[in-house]
């Protein structure tokens, strides 16, 4: 007598199935994840560039950068981005445009300088004011746009 009225093989191809049916809404809750926290610390930067303190702005702006990329990364590619701060090799196989691209290429050493003396050749805060930080939090302001925008279509 058969307890199962099924073949053993069906319930593994049906899980499968089931599987891949729920991936899409795991996939896609993922990237709004990383998008949301990649306009948050596009506001932080923005709230410490006002307060004067150029140096955190820096940083907010690369941390906004990479997180914005990582989710159009894994919004495109249903895959987990690399494992990496810099953010031309993030922006392998995104079509980010030229003018973008050449940003995050200047923007990427802003992760360890604009946090370290020994990286930076003296203290960060004493390395950042507005006139160098402003085109900085500009073009982080584009490429946050740009990558939500991607992502969210």
């Amino acid at each position: 007598m058969t307890i199962l009225a099924e073949d053993p093989g069906d319930i593994g191809a049906k899980a499968n199935t089931f599987l891949e049916s729920m991936r899409p809404h795991r996939v896609r809750k993922e990237p709004l994840n990383w998008a949301r926290q990649a306009e948050a610390d596009l506001k932080t930067a923005g709230d410490c560039f006002q307060a004067g303190n150029y140096y955190a702005s820096a940083f907010f702006c690369q941390q906004a950068s990479e997180k914005a990329l990582k989710a159009l990364y894994i919004a495109m590619r249903a895959e987990p981005p690399p494992r990496s701060h810099n953010l031309a090799e993030i922006s392998q196989d995104l079509n980010v445009p030229r003018e973008i691209l050449s940003f995050l290429r200047s923007l990427t050493p802003e992760f360890i300088v604009s946090r370290y003396p020994d990286a930076a050749g003296g203290p960060p805060c004493d390395l950042y004011d507005e006139a160098n930080t402003r085109p900085i939090l500009e073009g982080t302001r584009k490429v946050v746009s740009w990558a939500i925008r991607k992502t969210k279509t």
